[in-house]
């Protein structure tokens, strides 16, 4: 058994509104020196897998599911 362990996040140039949202909010409430907020996803995924094939698995669930490869970019780690 593995935990597969998906994070998407858009790349560097592509527009966040949803960390530029959270930074504004954050400078609102009083916090200081916050210079960039990104907005990413995490997906845990349990496989009945040993390590290598859940990686092997993880890196195409990204590929078919997970992201939009033109935008977004994913990290895959197994714990």
């Amino acid at each position: 058994m593995a935990l597969i362990e998906i994070l998407v996040e858009f790349k560097k140039g592509v527009a966040d509104p949803e960390g530029d949202n959270a930074r504004k909010t954050l400078e609102a409430l009083g916090f200081e020196g916050i210079k960039d907020v990104r907005f990413a996803k995490t997906f845990l995924v349990e496989v009945d897998a040993g390590p290598a094939e859940a990686k092997k698995a993880g890196k195409e669930m990204c590929e078919k599911f997970f992201a939009n490869p033109v935008i977004q970019k994913c990290t895959v780690t197994v714990r």
